[in-house]
């Protein structure tokens, strides 16, 4: 039987689409199936901040960042801890990628249009020493117009595809099953679901109308992760992070399920690394929810003070925007699955945003004139204040007594002190004014401030906790905000998948969160953030770019 296509792309999101169009640029014929209909093409890169990791890049330079290929290679190895057998494939992967970004990939964006916003930021900043977890200088590049306008590039890009007959979408059509023959990978089978105009993010019908089957030379798995299946997220729940938690929110939506990497591991593809995972702490329930459980990450500047759900002080370094999964670890091991930030107005005006595309309207919408007011606003962003205004996970109160009961009331329990809040804050506001202190969170705040980037619209001047100038006083319960798969299917730098018995399968690739972004794992066990897309790009690009070449 004929080919349908050369190459098949199983999943419509950025690196589906980045496969797609370098295959069809390539001059080859190419088909992408999703399960999800139209409106969801982009996946969640769509929902995004549109973070991107770059190293010594114009941005940086302006604002006086001094950053290295070196510097970068440092803090990804030292942020991965690669100690496994299964690490061979994922350290080449991060190694590449580190050039990547320290070389063409700005360029070979900013060529299709791309366009980044001038102030970066610094994410997971770590806090051990200098060959340890985190970013050592702000690598954190925000894309002008956030996830859609990373999408954006590479939609426009498939559509010309489209037009010229290179590429064909296949939306609601979701595989069951890879097809083999004699150990090679020949074509998808699965089942047509009825048209679903269902708005985007929100859960779809999953009825069956029909059936299908396409061949091709190569499929390339581009399916995301677990994050939407909170029962597979439990299942390979990592024993070095606690129990997992019992109530946990969704940071994608339902459709992001896992099934494709099933289907494709029972085809005799290696899935490695599968107890490594990024899930967020500082999640919120979304009082204007779009999917089931559907959660928003806070992205805190570095003032916040951080309580465990007995009302303990987390330890440092573990303070806001440090080390997400030392963070986890550690509120997993108080036997509670939340956690508290307690700040001041001042603070939540300058230092809280919050993550994902529609939750940044000015930066989304490339609008300048709102961007600015980000420094002159009295108050917070509007999403912020929404949230703060509505949100079943924020209490604003006076004084602290009130705070701390509302607190109480709201876990329903009596595990927060009054006193002992209090003295802790109280601790903490006597170094304040003073430019020596021990307390190395204040050492980060007087560090942050060191950077224009962070001075400017990121850190609120140090100022006490209990001074009502700077009120009211602020309490959020955060949650435990399922996010990204850092495993997935072992693959060599060209993107080729490995089999159960150590050979390549001949035929079938895997790209973006299905590999791990990369090899099966190219961060390890942690990430330096910004990298989740990138990996997207750069795994999808490989992808895409050997399938085509494979194909005859």
């Amino acid at each position: 039987m004929a080919d349908d296509a050369d190459v098949i792309v199983v999943g419509g999101g950025l690196a589906g689409l980045v496969a797609a169009t370098e295959i069809a640029d390539a001059g080859k014929r190419v088909i992408v199936v999703d399960q999800e209909g139209e409106q969801s093409l982009g996946g969640q890169a769509f929902w995004s901040f549109g973070g991107l990791f770059l190293v010594d890049s114009p941005e940086q330079r302006r604002l006086g960042i001094k950053d290295s290929f070196d510097l970068a290679l440092q803090d990804w190895m030292g942020t991965a801890g690669f100690d496994r057998d299964d690490d061979h494939w994922p350290k080449r992967w991060a190694e590449a990628y580190v050039a990547f970004a320290a070389g063409e990939k700005r360029d070979w964006l900013r060529a299709m249009g791309h366009r980044i916003f001038p102030v970066v930021g610094w994410a997971e900043r770590g806090g051990y020493d200098a060959m340890g977890h985190g970013n050592s200088v702000p690598r954190f590049h925000v894309t002008w117009g956030t996830g859609p306008g990373i999408v954006e590039p590479f939609e426009r890009r498939a559509r010309e595809a489209q037009k010229n007959g290179r590429l064909t979408f296949k939306f609601r059509h979701r595989v069951d099953t890879l097809m083999m023959t004699n150990g090679a990978v020949e074509g998808v089978g699965g089942s047509v679901l009825e048209p679903d105009s269902v708005e985007r993010g929100k859960s779809s019908s999953r009825q069956v109308v029909g059936d299908f089957t396409l061949r091709a030379q190569a499929v390339i798995v581009a399916s995301g992760g677990i994050g939407g299946n909170h029962d597979m997220v439990r299942q390979n729940w990592p024993k070095r992070l606690g129990a997992p938690p019992k109530f946990m929110i969704s940071g994608v939506p339902e459709h992001v399920d896992g099934r494709m990497i099933g289907i494709t591991e029972a085809a005799g593809a290696r899935l490695i690394n599968r107890d490594r995972m990024w899930h967020y702490v500082e999640g919120i329930r979304n009082w204007n929810p779009i999917w089931p459980r559907h959660g928003i990450r806070i992205l805190p500047g570095p003032s916040s003070m951080w309580f465990d759900a007995a009302g303990k002080r987390l330890p440092a370094p573990l303070f806001p925007g440090s080390d997400t999964l030392g963070q986890l670890q550690y509120i997993m091991s108080t036997g509670y699955d939340y956690s508290w930030f307690i700040l001041t107005q001042s603070i939540i005006k300058k230092e809280f945003a919050l993550s994902g595309s529609e939750q940044n309207p000015d930066l989304t919408g490339k609008s300048w004139r709102m961007t600015i007011k980000r420094a002159t606003n009295k108050g917070a962003p509007a999403p912020v204040e929404a949230f703060k205004q509505n949100g079943a996970d924020f209490i604003v109160r006076d004084n602290l007594g009130d705070l701390v009961s509302a607190m109480n009331a709201l876990a329903g329990s009596d595990l927060l002190k009054h006193d002992h809040i209090k003295a802790q804050i109280e601790a903490r506001d006597r170094e304040i004014t003073n430019p020596y202190v021990k307390d190395a969170q204040v050492m980060n705040l007087h560090n942050a401030r060191r950077y224009i980037g962070d001075k400017l619209i990121r850190t609120a001047k140090p100022h006490r906790i209990l001074d009502p100038e700077h009120g009211p006083l602020i309490a959020v319960k955060l949650h435990i905000l399922t996010r990204k798969t850092l495993g997935g299917f072992e693959t060599d730098l060209d993107s080729r998948v490995f089999g159960t018995n150590g050979e390549i399968i001949r035929g079938l690739y895997a790209a973006g969160e299905a590999a791990g972004f990369g090899g099966g794992g190219m961060h390890g066990y942690r990430s330096l953030e910004g990298t989740f897309l990138g990996g997207c790009l750069f795994s999808g690009r490989n992808a895409g770019r050997a399938a085509a070449k494979a194909a005859s």
